[in-house]
């Protein structure tokens, strides 16, 4: 299976593609600057052609025989027609496409674009992937800025010319280029935005990266925002319901409407300032208030512990301690799980004297 992509996969989901994050967050910390481009495809699963990917089957990952005719069975003869009411379209017979819904479907789109990672790697950019999404990165010095500018477009346009002969369509429209660096270094990105074939895609100051918003300064500071502001516009909603439901089912509410906002991808907050995750702590106190009645600005120190819930900072620190212990035991990705390393075995680490 590729290596860099996430999706439909045993120990893999959009919270453990932080890698991204992680290698812009290091490039920066060396002083570098960063770019991303984000990259979505048009009716994906609809447009994969069954005559290349069973040709990718037997050439590329060595199926052949009784297995690749399963295969072939199993992606031919398919047909469809579409009914409203009494009327019925005529029948036509599938010639793309994977079958949605199954298991099997969206394994055989994974191994219909692994190729993706190869073509970009030749172009000395970092690529990940999940499902019909593609990340594609890239650092350099400051200085090499420029230089970097003009390497991206020319991996998008291979990228596309190889999506046009796979029967795949690159979603323009969509396409998305952030430069990161620090607030000091502001001033050495690239102000120009990149042409993608014809069009042109100005620099984003954010972008969302699967539910997550990175800024170009990698504060978080618009993913704090927006993650305050989705809380607030659903605590109102819950308040005008919690007479008419039962107080275990008001509870599950929040749990799932309220705290998977505030838990969603927050290992990539750790670090932040503490003025953002009061920001955050401050929809969970509403939350709290909300579930006992409780006055606006009364405390909720002593009810947090009766709803068992930990304060924001200890659930990132607890979801960061999680991921590494996934890592250490061997659930978790590979290209998480490589980059952990234990302070024991630094070759630099200080060795007390004997």
């Amino acid at each position: 299976m590729p290596a860099l992509q996430s999706a439909y996969r045993r120990f893999h989901s959009t919270e453990t593609a932080v890698k991204v994050l992680a290698d812009i967050l290091r490039a920066l910390d060396n002083g570098d600057v960063a770019v991303l481009m984000l990259l979505e495809l048009s009716a994906a699963f609809d447009t994969v052609d069954h005559a290349i990917l069973l040709q990718r089957l037997e050439t590329s990952y060595g199926i052949g025989g009784g297995a690749l005719r399963w295969f072939t069975s199993y992606l031919s003869g398919r047909t469809q027609h579409i009914r409203r009411a009494i009327s019925v379209s005529d029948i036509i017979v599938v010639l793309c496409g994977v079958p949605q819904g199954l298991v099997l479907g969206p394994i055989l789109f994974l191994l219909y674009t692994a190729d993706l990672l190869r073509l970009i790697g030749h172009h000395n950019l970092r690529p990940h992937l999940y499902a019909d999404d593609t990340h594609i990165y890239g650092f350099c010095c400051p200085t090499a800025a420029a230089q970097l500018q003009q390497q991206v477009p020319a991996c998008i346009d291979d990228v596309a010319v190889w999506m046009q002969l796979n029967r795949l369509q690159l979603n323009t429209a969509k396409t998305e280029v952030l430069w990161c660096s620090s607030s000091r270094r502001r001033y050495q990105l690239p102000l120009t935005g990149l042409i993608v074939s014809t069009d042109y895609v100005p620099p984003a100051s954010s972008v969302r990266v699967l539910g997550i918003y990175v800024d170009s300064d990698v504060s978080k500071r618009t993913h704090v925002s927006k993650t305050v502001s989705s809380c607030f516009a659903v605590l109102p909603q819950l308040r005008s319901i919690c007479r008419s439901v039962s107080p275990a089912v008001l509870q599950s509410l929040v749990a799932s409407l309220v705290l998977s906002l505030l838990d969603y991808g927050n290992v990539t907050l750790y670090g932040l300032p503490g003025n953002q995750i009061d920001k955050l702590q401050s929809v969970m106190n509403a939350a709290a208030r909300l579930l006992f009645s409780a006055r606006k600005y009364g405390h909720v120190t002593p009810l947090l512990p009766d709803l068992h819930w930990l304060r924001v900072s200890d659930r990132i620190e607890f979801k960061l301690s999680v991921l590494v212990f996934r890592c250490l035991h061997g659930t978790a990705p590979a290209y998480l799980s490589d980059e952990l390393h234990r302070v024991a075995d630094s070759s630099t680490r200080r060795r007390p004297r004997v």
